[in-house]
Protein backbone atom coordinates (compact mmCIF):
# COMPACT_ATOMS: atom_id res chain seq x y z
CA UNK A 1 0.00 0.00 0.00
CA UNK A 2 2.79 2.41 0.93
CA UNK A 3 4.59 1.63 -2.33
CA UNK A 4 1.39 2.27 -4.29
CA UNK A 5 0.87 5.65 -2.61
CA UNK A 6 4.49 6.59 -3.22
CA UNK A 7 4.19 5.75 -6.91
CA UNK A 8 0.99 7.80 -7.17
CA UNK A 9 2.66 10.73 -5.44
CA UNK A 10 5.60 10.59 -7.82
CA UNK A 11 3.20 10.55 -10.76
CA UNK A 12 1.36 13.70 -9.66
CA UNK A 13 2.42 16.85 -11.49
CA UNK A 14 4.43 19.27 -9.39
CA UNK A 15 4.64 23.04 -9.74
CA UNK A 16 5.30 24.15 -13.31
CA UNK A 17 8.72 25.74 -13.48
CA UNK A 18 8.91 29.07 -15.30
CA UNK A 19 10.74 28.83 -18.61
CA UNK A 20 12.29 31.87 -20.28
CA UNK A 21 12.18 32.45 -24.03
CA UNK A 22 15.04 31.53 -26.34
CA UNK A 23 16.49 35.03 -26.16
CA UNK A 24 17.13 35.68 -22.47
CA UNK A 25 18.03 39.32 -22.84
CA UNK A 26 19.15 42.35 -20.88
CA UNK A 27 19.59 45.86 -22.25
CA UNK A 28 22.74 47.80 -21.44
CA UNK A 29 22.63 51.53 -22.05
CA UNK A 30 25.95 53.19 -22.85
CA UNK A 31 24.95 56.25 -20.87
CA UNK A 32 28.10 57.25 -18.99
CA UNK A 33 29.32 60.81 -19.59
CA UNK A 34 32.89 59.50 -19.42
CA UNK A 35 34.17 58.74 -22.95
CA UNK A 36 36.65 56.27 -21.42
CA UNK A 37 34.12 54.36 -19.32
CA UNK A 38 34.62 50.59 -19.61
CA UNK A 39 31.33 48.66 -19.77
CA UNK A 40 32.88 45.20 -19.59
CA UNK A 41 32.30 44.79 -15.81
CA UNK A 42 28.60 45.49 -16.37
CA UNK A 43 28.54 42.93 -19.18
CA UNK A 44 30.07 40.38 -16.81
CA UNK A 45 27.21 41.05 -14.40
CA UNK A 46 24.70 40.59 -17.22
CA UNK A 47 26.25 37.21 -18.02
CA UNK A 48 26.01 36.28 -14.33
CA UNK A 49 22.22 36.67 -14.43
CA UNK A 50 22.06 33.84 -16.95
CA UNK A 51 21.32 36.16 -19.87
CA UNK A 52 22.26 34.84 -23.28
CA UNK A 53 21.51 38.03 -25.23
CA UNK A 54 22.27 41.71 -24.73
CA UNK A 55 20.95 44.84 -26.40
CA UNK A 56 23.62 47.55 -26.55
CA UNK A 57 21.86 50.93 -26.57
CA UNK A 58 23.33 54.35 -27.29
CA UNK A 59 21.87 57.76 -28.13
CA UNK A 60 22.19 60.37 -30.86
CA UNK A 61 20.29 63.62 -30.55
CA UNK A 62 18.25 66.16 -32.44
CA UNK A 63 17.64 69.58 -30.93
CA UNK A 64 13.82 69.50 -30.79
CA UNK A 65 10.78 68.03 -32.57
CA UNK A 66 11.27 70.29 -35.62
CA UNK A 67 15.04 69.93 -35.98
CA UNK A 68 16.60 68.41 -39.09
CA UNK A 69 20.01 67.23 -37.89
CA UNK A 70 20.64 64.06 -35.88
CA UNK A 71 24.10 63.78 -34.38
CA UNK A 72 26.12 62.57 -31.39
CA UNK A 73 26.82 64.99 -28.55
CA UNK A 74 30.02 64.78 -26.48
CA UNK A 75 29.17 63.76 -22.92
CA UNK A 76 25.69 62.72 -23.98
CA UNK A 77 26.55 60.06 -26.55
CA UNK A 78 28.88 57.09 -26.32
CA UNK A 79 31.89 57.36 -28.60
CA UNK A 80 32.13 55.09 -31.65
CA UNK A 81 35.08 53.36 -29.97
CA UNK A 82 33.02 52.67 -26.83
CA UNK A 83 30.15 51.28 -28.88
CA UNK A 84 32.16 48.88 -30.99
CA UNK A 85 34.43 47.92 -28.07
CA UNK A 86 31.43 47.11 -25.86
CA UNK A 87 29.84 44.99 -28.54
CA UNK A 88 33.08 43.09 -29.07
CA UNK A 89 33.39 42.56 -25.32
CA UNK A 90 29.85 41.20 -25.20
CA UNK A 91 30.59 38.80 -28.05
CA UNK A 92 33.75 37.71 -26.25
CA UNK A 93 31.64 36.83 -23.22
CA UNK A 94 29.42 34.64 -25.38
CA UNK A 95 26.46 37.02 -25.67
CA UNK A 96 24.32 37.45 -28.77
CA UNK A 97 24.36 41.21 -29.49
CA UNK A 98 21.63 43.53 -30.73
CA UNK A 99 22.84 47.01 -31.70
CA UNK A 100 20.15 49.40 -30.46
CA UNK A 101 20.68 53.06 -31.47
CA UNK A 102 18.14 55.48 -30.01
CA UNK A 103 17.14 58.98 -31.11
CA UNK A 104 16.28 61.49 -28.38
CA UNK A 105 15.45 65.19 -28.21
CA UNK A 106 17.73 67.68 -26.43
CA UNK A 107 14.83 70.08 -25.80
CA UNK A 108 11.24 69.07 -25.19
CA UNK A 109 8.03 70.98 -24.57
CA UNK A 110 4.87 69.62 -22.93
CA UNK A 111 4.03 66.15 -24.30
CA UNK A 112 6.98 66.28 -26.70
CA UNK A 113 9.26 63.31 -27.26
CA UNK A 114 10.65 61.41 -30.24
CA UNK A 115 7.25 59.88 -30.96
CA UNK A 116 5.90 63.25 -32.12
CA UNK A 117 8.82 64.48 -34.25
CA UNK A 118 7.59 66.84 -36.98
CA UNK A 119 10.61 68.21 -38.88
CA UNK A 120 10.40 71.41 -40.88
CA UNK A 121 11.85 69.59 -43.88
CA UNK A 122 11.07 65.89 -44.27
CA UNK A 123 13.70 65.23 -46.95
CA UNK A 124 16.52 66.69 -44.90
CA UNK A 125 15.39 64.90 -41.74
CA UNK A 126 15.29 61.54 -43.49
CA UNK A 127 18.70 62.18 -45.00
CA UNK A 128 20.08 62.77 -41.50
CA UNK A 129 18.24 59.76 -40.08
CA UNK A 130 19.68 57.58 -42.83
CA UNK A 131 23.18 58.76 -41.92
CA UNK A 132 22.48 57.95 -38.26
CA UNK A 133 21.23 54.45 -39.09
CA UNK A 134 24.01 53.65 -41.54
CA UNK A 135 26.60 54.71 -38.97
CA UNK A 136 24.89 52.41 -36.47
CA UNK A 137 25.04 49.62 -39.05
CA UNK A 138 28.76 50.22 -39.54
CA UNK A 139 29.40 50.03 -35.81
CA UNK A 140 27.23 46.94 -35.49
CA UNK A 141 29.25 45.14 -38.17
CA UNK A 142 32.53 46.32 -36.65
CA UNK A 143 31.45 45.17 -33.20
CA UNK A 144 30.26 41.76 -34.35
CA UNK A 145 26.57 42.28 -33.57
CA UNK A 146 24.04 39.88 -34.99
CA UNK A 147 21.03 42.22 -35.04
CA UNK A 148 20.41 45.90 -35.63
CA UNK A 149 17.41 47.94 -34.57
CA UNK A 150 16.64 50.47 -37.31
CA UNK A 151 14.47 52.63 -35.06
CA UNK A 152 12.66 52.87 -31.75
CA UNK A 153 9.30 54.44 -30.89
CA UNK A 154 9.19 56.86 -33.83
CA UNK A 155 5.39 56.98 -33.95
CA UNK A 156 5.02 60.01 -36.22
CA UNK A 157 7.43 58.48 -38.77
CA UNK A 158 5.95 55.00 -38.95
CA UNK A 159 3.37 55.67 -41.66
CA UNK A 160 5.97 56.74 -44.23
CA UNK A 161 6.38 53.29 -45.73
CA UNK A 162 8.36 54.24 -48.85
CA UNK A 163 10.91 56.15 -46.78
CA UNK A 164 11.44 53.14 -44.54
CA UNK A 165 11.70 50.72 -47.45
CA UNK A 166 14.41 52.85 -49.04
CA UNK A 167 16.27 53.06 -45.72
CA UNK A 168 16.00 49.32 -45.09
CA UNK A 169 17.36 48.56 -48.56
CA UNK A 170 20.43 50.73 -47.89
CA UNK A 171 20.97 49.20 -44.46
CA UNK A 172 20.74 45.64 -45.76
CA UNK A 173 23.45 46.39 -48.30
CA UNK A 174 25.67 47.99 -45.64
CA UNK A 175 25.02 45.53 -42.83
CA UNK A 176 24.44 42.12 -44.40
CA UNK A 177 23.85 39.57 -42.94
CA UNK A 178 22.60 41.37 -39.81
CA UNK A 179 19.02 40.66 -38.79
CA UNK A 180 16.93 43.85 -38.80
CA UNK A 181 14.38 44.81 -36.17
CA UNK A 182 12.14 47.80 -35.58
CA UNK A 183 11.15 48.57 -31.99
CA UNK A 184 7.60 49.94 -31.76
CA UNK A 185 5.98 51.66 -28.81
CA UNK A 186 3.61 49.64 -26.62
CA UNK A 187 0.56 51.64 -27.70
CA UNK A 188 1.44 51.99 -31.41
CA UNK A 189 2.83 48.71 -32.73
CA UNK A 190 -0.08 47.77 -34.99
CA UNK A 191 0.02 50.87 -37.28
CA UNK A 192 3.69 50.35 -38.28
CA UNK A 193 3.56 50.29 -42.09
CA UNK A 194 6.71 48.30 -42.87
CA UNK A 195 6.65 45.21 -40.66
CA UNK A 196 6.92 43.04 -43.76
CA UNK A 197 10.33 44.56 -44.59
CA UNK A 198 12.09 43.75 -41.30
CA UNK A 199 13.00 40.40 -39.79
CA UNK A 200 11.77 40.85 -36.23
CA UNK A 201 8.86 42.64 -34.56
CA UNK A 202 10.17 44.54 -31.56
CA UNK A 203 7.85 46.11 -29.00
CA UNK A 204 8.78 48.23 -26.00
CA UNK A 205 6.31 46.79 -23.51
CA UNK A 206 5.62 49.60 -21.05
CA UNK A 207 1.94 48.74 -20.90
CA UNK A 208 -0.18 50.45 -18.24
CA UNK A 209 -1.57 47.30 -16.63
CA UNK A 210 -3.16 48.79 -13.51
CA UNK A 211 -4.18 52.00 -11.77
CA UNK A 212 -3.72 50.46 -8.35
CA UNK A 213 -0.40 51.39 -6.75
CA UNK A 214 -0.71 48.35 -4.49
CA UNK A 215 -1.61 45.79 -7.18
CA UNK A 216 -0.23 42.39 -6.24
CA UNK A 217 1.61 39.92 -8.47
CA UNK A 218 -1.53 37.98 -9.31
CA UNK A 219 -3.42 41.08 -10.46
CA UNK A 220 -0.49 42.30 -12.56
CA UNK A 221 0.02 38.87 -14.11
CA UNK A 222 -3.68 38.60 -14.96
CA UNK A 223 -3.61 42.05 -16.57
CA UNK A 224 -0.99 40.79 -19.01
CA UNK A 225 -3.49 38.24 -20.38
CA UNK A 226 -5.30 40.31 -23.04
CA UNK A 227 -2.14 42.30 -23.84
CA UNK A 228 -0.20 39.08 -24.45
CA UNK A 229 -2.96 37.71 -26.66
CA UNK A 230 -3.02 40.85 -28.81
CA UNK A 231 0.76 40.90 -29.22
CA UNK A 232 0.92 37.24 -30.20
CA UNK A 233 -2.01 37.62 -32.58
CA UNK A 234 -0.32 40.58 -34.26
CA UNK A 235 2.94 38.69 -34.69
CA UNK A 236 1.06 35.74 -36.18
CA UNK A 237 -0.78 37.97 -38.66
CA UNK A 238 2.42 39.74 -39.70
CA UNK A 239 4.30 36.44 -39.88
CA UNK A 240 7.40 37.64 -38.01
CA UNK A 241 8.95 36.58 -34.68
CA UNK A 242 8.06 38.69 -31.64
CA UNK A 243 10.70 40.17 -29.36
CA UNK A 244 9.93 42.39 -26.39
CA UNK A 245 12.74 44.83 -27.11
CA UNK A 246 12.32 46.69 -23.81
CA UNK A 247 10.51 45.85 -20.60
CA UNK A 248 11.28 47.45 -17.27
CA UNK A 249 10.00 49.24 -14.22
CA UNK A 250 11.53 52.09 -12.24
CA UNK A 251 11.89 51.17 -8.57
CA UNK A 252 9.62 53.90 -7.29
CA UNK A 253 6.09 54.09 -5.98
CA UNK A 254 3.82 53.82 -9.03
CA UNK A 255 6.49 52.23 -11.20
CA UNK A 256 4.13 49.44 -12.24
CA UNK A 257 1.34 51.93 -12.96
CA UNK A 258 3.39 54.24 -15.17
CA UNK A 259 6.27 51.99 -16.24
CA UNK A 260 7.39 54.39 -18.98
CA UNK A 261 8.16 57.22 -16.53
CA UNK A 262 11.19 57.18 -14.22
CA UNK A 263 11.14 60.98 -13.79
CA UNK A 264 8.22 61.09 -11.36
CA UNK A 265 8.88 62.38 -7.86
CA UNK A 266 7.99 59.44 -5.68
CA UNK A 267 9.54 57.35 -2.93
CA UNK A 268 11.74 54.36 -3.55
CA UNK A 269 9.72 51.16 -3.91
CA UNK A 270 11.89 48.13 -4.57
CA UNK A 271 9.04 45.76 -3.80
CA UNK A 272 6.77 47.22 -6.49
CA UNK A 273 9.54 46.76 -9.05
CA UNK A 274 10.03 43.17 -7.88
CA UNK A 275 6.29 42.45 -8.11
CA UNK A 276 6.16 43.81 -11.65
CA UNK A 277 9.13 41.65 -12.71
CA UNK A 278 7.61 38.57 -11.08
CA UNK A 279 4.22 39.18 -12.70
CA UNK A 280 5.85 39.47 -16.11
CA UNK A 281 7.67 36.18 -15.60
CA UNK A 282 4.44 34.48 -14.54
CA UNK A 283 2.52 35.85 -17.51
CA UNK A 284 5.10 35.16 -20.21
CA UNK A 285 6.77 31.93 -19.13
CA UNK A 286 6.27 29.02 -21.52
CA UNK A 287 4.99 31.27 -24.33
CA UNK A 288 6.09 29.67 -27.62
CA UNK A 289 5.22 32.77 -29.66
CA UNK A 290 7.71 34.94 -27.78
CA UNK A 291 11.23 34.66 -29.16
CA UNK A 292 12.92 36.98 -26.69
CA UNK A 293 12.74 39.63 -24.00
CA UNK A 294 15.18 42.39 -23.00
CA UNK A 295 14.93 43.93 -19.53
CA UNK A 296 15.65 47.65 -19.43
CA UNK A 297 18.28 48.56 -18.31
CA UNK A 298 21.34 47.24 -16.46
CA UNK A 299 23.26 50.54 -16.52
CA UNK A 300 23.19 52.59 -13.32
CA UNK A 301 24.40 52.44 -9.74
CA UNK A 302 21.39 50.50 -8.50
CA UNK A 303 21.07 49.50 -4.88
CA UNK A 304 18.37 50.05 -2.26
CA UNK A 305 18.15 53.86 -2.64
CA UNK A 306 17.95 53.94 -6.43
CA UNK A 307 14.64 54.78 -8.16
CA UNK A 308 15.74 54.17 -11.76
CA UNK A 309 15.08 51.22 -14.05
CA UNK A 310 18.20 49.22 -13.31
CA UNK A 311 17.61 46.05 -11.27
CA UNK A 312 21.25 46.03 -10.07
CA UNK A 313 21.46 45.29 -6.38
CA UNK A 314 17.65 45.10 -6.06
CA UNK A 315 15.17 42.27 -5.47
CA UNK A 316 14.07 42.50 -9.13
CA UNK A 317 17.47 41.19 -10.17
CA UNK A 318 16.86 38.04 -8.13
CA UNK A 319 13.64 37.47 -10.11
CA UNK A 320 15.61 37.88 -13.32
CA UNK A 321 18.34 35.51 -12.14
CA UNK A 322 15.81 32.86 -11.14
CA UNK A 323 14.09 33.00 -14.55
CA UNK A 324 17.30 33.05 -16.56
CA UNK A 325 19.08 30.51 -14.39
CA UNK A 326 22.12 32.60 -13.51
CA UNK A 327 24.18 33.35 -10.44
CA UNK A 328 23.49 36.94 -9.46
CA UNK A 329 26.46 39.10 -8.53
CA UNK A 330 26.24 40.07 -4.87
CA UNK A 331 25.37 43.76 -4.28
CA UNK A 332 28.66 44.28 -2.47
CA UNK A 333 30.48 43.13 -5.60
CA UNK A 334 28.90 45.74 -7.87
CA UNK A 335 31.74 47.83 -9.16
CA UNK A 336 29.96 50.81 -10.73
Amino acid sequence: MICTLLLLALALPGPVAPIAPAEKGVSLGLFSADPNFDYRPLLEEVVATGATHVSIAWVWWQEDVRALMIEPRPGWSATPEQISRTMRAARGLGLHVTAFPILRLAKVGPKEWRGVIRPDDEDRWWESYQHFTLEAARLAVEGGAQRLSIGSELLSREGQRERWLALIERVRIAAAPLELMYSANWDHYQPVSFWDAVDVIGVTAYFELTKNLEADEAALAAAWGPVRAQLLDHATRVGKPLVISEIGYPSLDGGAVWPWDETRKAKVDLEEQRRAYAAFVTAWSRTPGLRGVYFWNWFGFGGPLDTNYTPRGKPAAEVLRAWYGGALTRPEDLRR
